[in-house]
């Protein structure tokens, strides 16, 4: 039967290196890392932030014409394109995770990175398009 380690009063102490809060600010890669998970909190404002417009449209008129007078407000325009700037940052990086998260192999070899980033690019685009499309009125 084994018998477990007794606890003792002076148990020693490893070493650890005191590692500061702002850790990620010394080296650009980090950085860019942490930039990246903060901006799916851009992400997650802009569903919020659709879904309260959904909610004030079924509210009624009154309430959807407050919402769009909140958005017009100075503040919130800047904060919008600050958080716009923020979520096309974390779509450009998704994108270009795309061929490490899912590398594809045709004929035992492995397409280029540029092979697999390329289509989601493209159909962000046409997406975009036909969005913008219908939001401005094509005929």
């Amino acid at each position: 039967m084994k018998q477990s380690h007794a606890y003792t009063l002076y148990h020693p102490k490893w070493y650890r290196r005191r590692v500061s809060t702002w850790w990620w600010t010394q080296q650009w890669r980090s950085f860019k890392f942490i930039l990246r998970e903060l901006s799916s909190l851009a992400v997650i404002y802009f569903v919020a932030l659709l879904l309260w417009l959904l909610w004030s449209l079924g509210q009624g008129e009154a309430s959807y014409r407050n919402f769009l007078a909140w958005m017009e407000s100075p503040l919130m325009i800047a904060f919008n394109v600050i958080a716009f700037l923020f979520v096309l940052y974390h779509s450009i990086t998704w994108f270009n995770l795309a061929p490490k998260a899912m590398p594809v192999r045709v004929g035992g070899k492995r397409l280029p990175d540029w092979m697999i980033a390329a289509p989601n690019y493209a159909a962000w685009v046409v997406i975009s398009v036909v969005i913008a499309w219908f939001i401005l009125g094509g005929n």
